[in-house]
Formats: structure tokens, C-alpha cells, sequence
């Protein structure tokens, strides 16, 4: 089960244990399974991003040659990864 989805959709939840939510008094918390499958943290976008950039060290060798060369490859790249994963994409 997405422990971050149970959390943000049921601000009473306050224990997960397995398949099971629990509120501060111990008292099973029932979950719509199907809405916590659902759930896209609004932060996805960064992960996603971070995960597909190339590294530091490819940037800066397209950005070196892009100047060598006249090209865009870097900006090209960069903006190809944000038009992937759109801020706030659900």
C-alpha cells in the first residue's frame, strides 16, 4: 500500500501497518484501495525529472560543444526531460 497516498488523503490516518490504517486512538481507518492507487504525489514530477537529467557531467559537455558548435543539443535535451514530466502532472 502507498503510505504517502493513505497519508494525504486521510490526514486522520496516523498508523499504517501492512494493508491496514489505523487513527491516534488505534482505531481502523477504512481506505478506498482504488484512491490510494490513484494518488500521483504532486512532487512526482521532480523525481522523475532528477532521475531522467542527464548527469552533470553530460551537461557540461554538451554545453562545451554546443558552444564549439552553434547547437542547442543541452537546451534541447533539458527541455525535452521538463516537457516529459510537467510540473504538477498527474
Amino acid at each position: 500500500m502507498n503510505h504517502e497516498a493513505v497519508f494525504n488523503l486521510y490526514p486522520n490516518v496516523k498508523v499504517v501497518e501492512d494493508t491496514t490504517a489505523y487513527d491516534a486512538d488505534g482505531n481502523e481507518v477504512t481506505i478506498d484501495r482504488a484512491a490510494v492507487e490513484a494518488w500521483v504525489s504532486p512532487e512526482q514530477y521532480k523525481r522523475d525529472r532528477a532521475s531522467a537529467y542527464p548527469s552533470i557531467q553530460e551537461q557540461l559537455d554538451m554545453q562545451y560543444w554546443d558552444s564549439v558548435n552553434g547547437t542547442t543539443t543541452w537546451a534541447d535535451a533539458i527541455a525535452k526531460v521538463k516537457a516529459d514530466y510537467p510540473k504538477g502532472a498527474e
